[in-house]
This record gives structure tokens, C-alpha cells and sequence, in this order.
């Protein structure tokens, strides 16, 4: 079966006023391991065009923070989402999130994705790379029993990503959510609990 854009979630998406049909994918993941609550501090790595935003701003509610970032401009969504357009790979980021969180981060997620080229080893490699930067980030920001989710295509440095990952978190899960277009090679790497 080819690709289809215009597929049963996305039809969802756009009859729930989603922007993305990602919302589903964090909200299936939310549901399962309750990787944030009210009132937390949230980052959103490649948060274009808000489908994460959306569903993490109806959780953490006013008294929490939202921070997305993404290369491309977002249309704003008003509190508690807050917005940077900046490259994750900017030694300056790291300062701007603590800034905008205003304290540690209770969860970080990332749905960043490399432009693919069609290759597949490559597109694998620059997946893992965005994923490696996240981390990076993520060990920066997380308060001690925080959560990181992350999305990765699947294929070469798959495990030794996750082997990366594990000991940093008392536990780490691999899910493929529901809303996932079944030719997509992606997946979520949920790590729960940062180690202090």
C-alpha cells in the first residue's frame, strides 16, 4: 500500500481541529505512561506545525509551560505555549529553554525528523543525530524523575541509541503508536524516570 496523506487520522485530525495527526501519536503515549501532568514544564523539539503543543497545553493548563522549538515558524497558540523559531543544534538553545521554562523540565519530547533524501542509511543516520541532540538537551533540562520521548526511524544505530539512552532512565520503552502510517519506518523511544 502506497502513501496516504489524506488517511483515516489525519481525517480525524482535521475533524478534532488538530494540527497534526502527531497529537494522536503523544496522546496514545500520554495514555500509557502518563509522561506529563498539570502544571509541568514541557519541551517540544521539532514542534511544528502544534500537534504535540496542543495536547500538551490541554494537560499541563495554566499553571504550566510549554516551550516549543522548530525551524520553521508556528502558528502561536497563547498560553501556556511559549515559541522559539531556532536550529536544535545552536549552542544558544540550551540557555533560551531554561529561560523560557522558568525551572527544570518535567518532560521532553521530540518529533524532529530530517529532510530524507531517500536513502535510507542516511536518512537513519540524520534521525539518530536528531534524536543523539535531544538528548543532549533533554539530560540539560530534566529534573530528576523526568521523562524524555523521542522519535526515531528504525534501522542502523537504532540499538546503540537506545543503549545510549537507558542508562540515564530507570526505564526505557520502544512504542509504535496507533496513528503511525503503516509504510513509515518511524518509532518513539519512551524513557521514563531520569535518574538523579
Amino acid at each position: 500500500m502506497g502513501y496516504e496523506r489524506h488517511d483515516a487520522w489525519y481525517r480525524r485530525a482535521q475533524h478534532e481541529n488538530l494540527r497534526a495527526r502527531s497529537a494522536f501519536k503523544l496522546d496514545e503515549i500520554q495514555r500509557r505512561w502518563k509522561v506529563v501532568r498539570s502544571g509541568d514544564r514541557v519541551v517540544d523539539l521539532g514542534a511544528a506545525p502544534g500537534g504535540f503543543l496542543q495536547v500538551l497545553a490541554g494537560i499541563v493548563g495554566p499553571r504550566g509551560r510549554v516551550v516549543g522549538v522548530d525551524l520553521e515558524a508556528i502558528v502561536p497558540l497563547g498560553d501556556p505555549v511559549h515559541v522559539l523559531q531556532a536550529d536544535v543544534f545552536d549552542p544558544a538553545l540550551a540557555r533560551q529553554l531554561e529561560e523560557a521554562l522558568g525551572g527544570p523540565a518535567h518532560l521532553v519530547a521530540s518529533d524532529l525528523a530530517p529532510k530524507t533524501t531517500g536513502i535510507r542509511a542516511t536518512d537513519e543516520a540524520r534521525s539518530v543525530g536528531l534524536v543523539e541532540r535531544a538528548l543532549e538537551l533533554a539530560l540539560g533540562l530534566l529534573a530528576p524523575g523526568g521523562h524524555f520521548v523521542a522519535k526515531v526511524f528504525m534501522g542502523g544505530g537504532f540499538e546503540a541509541l537506545r543503549d545510549r539512552i537507558r542508562p540515564a532512565f530507570d526505564e526505557t520503552r520502544v512504542v509504535r503508536p496507533e496513528a503511525t502510517r503503516a509504510a513509515s519506518r518511524e518509532t518513539y523511544l519512551v524513557a521514563l524516570r531520569r535518574r538523579a
